[in-house]
């Protein structure tokens, strides 16, 4: 089976050729290379990387924290791996999620991570109802008075973290909505991204609506997914769709795509439910002499 290396530096000052030559000791057939912060969920190699991943690969990285600076960020990374068949692998750390020592590695991260986040919980409760006892209210005094100063700056955590939330779920959403948007409309770019994720982590519209715009205005994506789409008629909507899906992963096959249709509910030309790829090869067909591919 594949293997694919993942090497990060975070300057340009260093350099990424010892993890090269490491994960190119280990067997690796692809090495991305990517300069950014670890802090930052949003990379553009790591994402196009955790696209192109397939059943049956691995990702490998020399150490974690090339990978991830977070615990969070990790179990999201090897979350999504897991969705698509796809393992996880650190030369350095005794995880591989291939192997039955490394999911027992990985659940009890899991579980460490959970009971951090109940410990946190619990910890905020006990130091509010410790601030009642004396009296004192839970809070932001600012707040409280509406002091614009500190209006603005519990506005800008409050968006600081929506966009930390937002960075761990990009690779779900961005590329669909960089490609598709506008000439698809948002009831079907929304089908085409849930369509890949299980039923807990579907995005609603007006979820999508609000993540994109929140892009748009930092500059990750052109103002001009937001604008209308335009009517598209009832016989290239079909080829659109199939385009889509082929263009966001050049290497899907047409029984994937089937397999895309079918979670997305999409019947075929003939109305039935059920597809087969010569249908997808026809509108892959169609798509082309419409200049859609």
């Amino acid at each position: 089976m594949p293997l694919i290396g993942y090497a990060r530096v975070s300057t340009e000052d260093q350099t990424p050729l010892p993890q090269v030559q490491a994960l190119n000791a280990a067997g690796c057939s692809q090495v991305l290379q990517e300069q950014a912060s670890g802090g930052d969920r949003a990379r553009p190699v790591l994402a196009r990387l955790l696209e192109q991943m397939r059943k049956g690969d691995t990702l490998i990285v020399v150490r974690i924290d090339r990978l991830a600076r977070s615990l969070s960020h990790l179990l999201d990374v090897i979350e999504r791996l897991e969705a698509k068949g796809a393992f996880f692998r650190s030369i350095e750390d005794p995880i591989d999620t291939a192997s039955p020592q490394g999911k027992f590695t990985l659940q009890v991260l899991g579980a460490a991570a959970e009971f951090e986040r109940a410990l946190i919980r619990e910890r905020t409760k006990a130091g509010l109802a410790s601030a009642r006892t004396k009296g004192r209210i839970g809070g932001n005094p600012g707040l409280r008075a509406k002091d614009p100063a500190a209006l603005r700056k519990i506005l800008l955590a409050r968006h600081d973290g929506y966009m930390e939330r937002l960075a761990d779920t990009a690779t779900e959403w961005v590329p669909y909505v960089r490609r598709l948007r506008p000439e698809m409309a948002w009831e079907d770019v929304l089908r085409i991204v849930n369509a890949q994720l299980p039923e807990s982590r579907r995005w609603t519209q007006p979820r999508l609506l609000r993540a994109t715009r929140a892009y748009v205005g930092e500059g990750f994506l052109p103002a001009a997914v937001l604008k209308r789409a335009a009517r598209r008629s009832t016989d290239d909507r079909l080829p659109a769709i199939v385009a889509a899906i082929k263009g966001a992963d050049t290497d899907i096959t047409p029984q994937a795509i089937c397999d895309r249709l079918e979670a997305m509910r999409e019947r075929t030309p003939r109305g039935r439910t059920k597809w087969q790829p010569s249908s997808v090869k026809m509108l892959l067909g169609q798509a082309k002499k419409l200049g859609m591919i």
